[in-house]
């Protein structure tokens, strides 16, 4: 079973719809009158907060016009496990289809809890501040972001960002020389789902649903009484010959402009209908 290749993207763009949230972050300054004196937007890369850390420790030259901008975030993939509290059966699957309209029997997704670190450096806490207020209200304690997990058969799913802890951290020592740098880490949890290959479907469409109702809850003596049974129907004439029939029924695909064709049937039989005779008996 191993080795047969597939790749959805889906850690991929989980860590890029992740990122995607703090990439719009602005901070304001202020004069002493309390006019705007300046904004600017927040730079977000993906990376470790030492990565930046030692930027700015070993930058030799301090009188340089420009040494790194801050304040700034990074944030990264910092862990990836199994949710057990999420399992679903082994061997379910449903039916879906592709781009195309064709049959596509895919396997339940396992779940998988994906954990990530966002850093805020900054020189000035006021800074710090006015960007973990932008974010902290969001999380009560989850976010729900939607991301297409598989685009192709548009597999869509709310995936709950999870706000765990928060810390801080004053990284300051030394003489006057030495920048300062305030550090705010915020851990988060993202509960996502891992796809298996997409597989063909040899059932086909769904194209009748019929469903039995009884009168009593009784399973053991219950018999029907009444069938609900419903069809999809063309309105447009499929196969071009000039009318539209029992044929062009026949060759709806998902996305067709079609109808439905409703049926009800009352009984006094106390038959069963047979799912593998296909009949009642």
């Amino acid at each position: 079973m191993l080795g047969t290749y597939y790749y959805h993207e889906i850690i991929r763009k989980t860590i890029i719809s992740f990122g995607t949230l703090f990439n719009d972050i602005h901070i304001r300054h202020t004069d002493g009158n309390g006019n705007a004196a300046g904004e600017m937007k927040v730079p977000l890369a993906y990376g470790p907060s030492q990565k930046f850390l030692a930027r700015i420790q070993q930058q030799a030259d301090l009188n340089k016009a420009v040494q790194i901008t801050m304040p700034r975030m990074s944030f990264e993939m910092t862990s990836i496990q199994y949710d057990s509290t999420r399992k679903s059966s082994l061997v379910q699957t449903y039916k879906t289809c592709d781009d195309g309209g064709r049959a596509k029997k895919v396997f339940m997704p396992v779940p998988y809890n994906i954990g990530f670190e966002l850093n805020i450096l900054s020189k000035l806490n006021d800074d710090a501040l006015q960007i973990i207020e932008q974010i902290l209200p969001y999380f009560q304690p989850h976010f729900n972001l939607t991301v297409d997990l598989v685009d192709s058969i548009g597999e869509k799913r709310d995936i709950p960002i999870i706000l765990e802890s928060i810390g801080f951290q004053d990284d300051y020592e030394g003489n006057f020389d030495t920048r300062r740098s305030l550090i705010y880490t915020l851990q988060f949890m993202a509960k996502t789902y891992l796809f298996g290959p997409i597989a063909d479907s040899s059932d086909g469409l769904i194209r009748k649903v019929q469903v039995d109702m009884y009168t009593s809850t009784d399973v053991k003596t219950a018999k029907r009484e009444m069938r609900y049974t419903v069809t999809p129907t063309a309105k447009e004439d499929k196969n071009n010959d000039g009318v539209i029939n029992e044929q062009d029924h026949k060759l709806l695909m998902p996305g067709d402009n079609f109808g439905f064709d409703e049926e009800w049937e009352f009984f006094s039989d106390s038959k069963e209908y047979s799912p593998a005779r296909k009949t009642d008996i």
